[in-house]
């Protein structure tokens, strides 16, 4: 099952996804410009063989909801995340709203 609920922080909307597959859930909080996710990121990817992307984009680990995962720190992020601003370490929605 895929599930889409709107977020909104400080008054800017993202979409929050949800899609429940057997044994483990794929979670991920949106905007037009990059995203946060849970541990299935695969973070060396994006940097290494998409870098020309330029995806922004960063990943916490341990995480089983959306509310955790805007609550929880970034365990890494890609080169773009970076470059906008947003730090290892830095919570899930105040890296979301770096993304503005």
């Amino acid at each position: 099952m895929v599930t889409l609920t709107p977020i909104i922080l400080d008054g800017h909307t993202f979409i929050a996804t949800t899609v429940q597959l057997p044994k483990t859930t794929l979670l991920t909080v949106s905007n037009d410009n990059g995203y946060i996710m849970c541990g299935a990121l695969d973070v060396g990817l994006l940097n290494e063989k998409l870098g020309s992307r330029k995806i922004i984009a960063g990943r916490a680990v341990g995480v089983k909801t959306i509310d955790q995962l805007l609550d929880a720190p970034l365990e890494s992020i890609t080169f773009e995340a970076e470059n906008i601003g947003i730090k290892t370490g830095m919570i899930g929605k105040e890296a979301l709203l770096k993304m503005i």
